[in-house]
């Protein structure tokens, strides 16, 4: 790589995330792996280690995500979760990516094309999120009939989303509720594939019974979601807090802590390209930081434009906590007491600056931190000791 500055991708780890989940929740038959937005920004090529993990579907927000991943894996099924541009059937057809349906005048619309080969399709419910999917039982059960009597067509699945965790709320309840009233009328049990949920889905609740297949994002990367209250106050009056709205909402069973042992696969790190020295008063960067003790600034390859700014707080040199003092759409500035050779190999997170970490710095959850790091920064793909760099 021309610049040192890369996010590296240990493969092991996401393998052996994917084992443990299944281990410890064993009861599905599909397993489904979300990998939309360049698999959270781990790149794609880590489905490999996903797949190796035990994942048995994949699933993107669009068709041009879908190819892809088509890219490293032919035989895996391949979900689209938002519907397509129907000019593009045949592509999907012919690489083999299942197709999602939300609507009665999308099904119409299919059904009147000259299909050669067989479509692969998923059900989208609207049971509460108002997002995508079917929310009226009656056309539902006309659009269910349309594709069982189109030989072309395969209705594979059936699914739909959870707007919240359904931890001190009535909304997970809710929709279960709606969503086997909507389909009242539809024999699941006729359906291969029915999958209602997420990683909080997973972790949260017991597995519903009328479900044989999860959807699982940010728990393979290495977020259990399991959450212990503490002892101090705060904790104290969440837990009041949560067991009287679980009382007045008449909550299902919930679940908040778990077992998992799950490690982070992602790490990223840059370099020093210069040192030079900075005196008592003298002012730095865009947003003039006024140095307060005679030192360093060291120049970084990294910053907004990566996803990186002065917010991160600090970086990891050489055993030192270093911190941010300006940041530009390329480079981060970092005072240093010391003198810090040209070269020197930089953490942003990593091993030293855990992800869980810089979230709390920044205030925001792994989802945002996860795609906030652009796609111009390099992935090194890890896998039993073979390093791969691609560029997105």
């Amino acid at each position: 790589m021309q610049r040192k500055t890369y996010a590296a991708i240990k493969g092991e780890i996401l393998t052996e995330n994917v084992k443990e989940i299944i281990n410890k929740y064993p009861d599905y038959k599909y397993y489904f792996g979300v990998v939309k937005n360049n698999a959270y920004h781990h790149g794609i090529k880590s489905v490999l280690d996903l797949i190796k993990g035990g994942i048995n579907y994949l699933a993107v927000s669009s068709l041009e995500e879908a190819l892809a991943v088509r890219k490293y894996t032919i035989d895996i099924p391949i979900l689209c979760l938002e519907p397509i541009s129907l000019e593009y059937v045949m592509d999907a057809i012919n690489n083999n990516i299942t197709l999602t349906i939300e609507s009665l005048d999308y099904v119409n619309k299919i059904i009147e094309m000259d299909l050669y080969d067989k479509l692969k399709v998923h059900l989208a419910i609207d049971s509460g999120m108002k997002r995508l999917g079917f929310y009226k039982k009656e056309e539902l059960n006309e659009a269910y009939k349309k594709l069982k009597d189109n030989d072309h067509i395969e209705v594979e699945g059936i699914f739909s989303h959870f707007a919240t965790s359904g931890v001190m709320d009535p909304y997970f309840d809710k929709q279960v509720k709606n969503f086997l009233e909507i389909t009242s009328d539809i024999p699941l049990k006729d359906i291969p594939i029915v999958h209602f949920g997420r990683s909080l889905t997973l972790v949260n609740h017991p597995k519903l019974s009328f479900c044989n297949g999860i959807r699982l994002g940010i728990i393979m990367y290495g977020f259990s979601q399991s959450r212990k209250d503490g002892k101090s106050i705060k904790s104290k009056i969440r837990k009041i807090k949560r067991k009287i709205l679980q009382k007045k909402y008449k909550c299902s069973q919930t679940i908040l802590e778990n077992d998992l042992n799950l490690k982070t696969a992602m790490e990223l790190y840059t370099e020093v390209i210069s040192c030079r020295p900075v005196y008592k008063d003298d002012v730095v960067g865009y947003n003039t930081y006024k140095i307060k003790e005679d030192g360093y600034i060291l120049t970084l390859p990294i910053g907004y434009a990566d996803g990186v700014t002065k917010k991160f707080g600090f970086v990891y040199i050489d055993g030192n906590y270093l911190k941010i003092v300006s940041d530009c759409m390329d480079m981060l500035l970092i005072y240093s007491p010391k003198k810090v050779e040209v070269g020197k190999k930089v953490e942003i997170f990593g091993k030293h600056v855990p992800i869980s970490s810089v979230c709390k710095i920044l205030g925001i959850n792994s989802y945002h931190l996860f795609n906030q790091i652009s796609n111009r920064v390099v992935r090194v793909h890890i896998h039993d000791n073979e390093k791969e760099e691609i560029t997105y």
